[in-house]
């Protein structure tokens, strides 16, 4: 839906002064926001017993690639022109463009390994894979802030997202761990030595 309301936009001449840089700003927040989303899909399902959420979890990320990709082509085309050069040095030279690139560098492997058939391939590997969204939610947030150059407001409230769902998967992480330490049977090796 966000990309009809931004053909259309475009269309109806309702961008702004700055159609590039609105293009450029909405796609960054959509692909923000449903990378937000998509990690929220465990904290939700593990909150409420609403297991169905799972099934939306893929095609969410999926959109959030589609919108950081719009967002970078938009920065390519619109804002570079395809100087290749410009390009480097930008993104080597200005630290949120360098972690804006990284964020979505890190997802290419996710939307790529994304199917049924690179799952079963993968194995166990994926998922370790698949924590990569976890990198790229964090350099997401950063770019953010780090472009709008203000700690207020939006960039915080996405922050404040971020670190709860983060959080929920330390604990959770933490607790089970716990329970295996507490679940391990009792062998003589591990045994105090009095």
């Amino acid at each position: 839906m966000p990309t009809a309301w931004l053909v259309w936009a475009a269309f109806t001449d309702h961008l702004g002064a700055n159609p590039a840089e609105t293009l450029q700003l909405q796609t960054g927040r959509w692909a923000l926001r449903l990378l937000l989303v998509t990690l929220a899909i465990t904290p939700l399902r593990r909150l409420t017993g609403w297991n169905d959420a799972v099934r939306f979890r893929r095609m969410l990320g999926l959109f959030a690639f589609y919108y950081a990709t719009l967002h970078f082509l938009i920065y390519l085309v619109l804002d570079q022109y395809f100087d290749w050069r410009a390009i480097v040095k930008d993104i080597a030279k200005r630290p949120f463009i360098t972690m804006g690139f990284t964020a979505l560098m890190l997802l290419v492997p996710l939307a790529l390994t994304s199917t049924k058939g690179w799952i079963r391939r993968l194995g166990r590997r994926w998922q370790t894979l698949h924590r990569l969204i976890y990198v790229s939610a964090v350099c997401a947030v950063i770019h953010f802030i780090w472009k709008v150059k203000v700690v207020i407001g939006e960039p915080v409230l996405y922050a404040g997202i971020l670190t709860v769902l983060l959080g929920f998967r330390v604990i959770w992480w933490l607790r089970r761990r716990t329970v295996r330490r507490v679940a391990r049977p009792v062998r003589p090796s591990n045994l105090p030595v009095h």
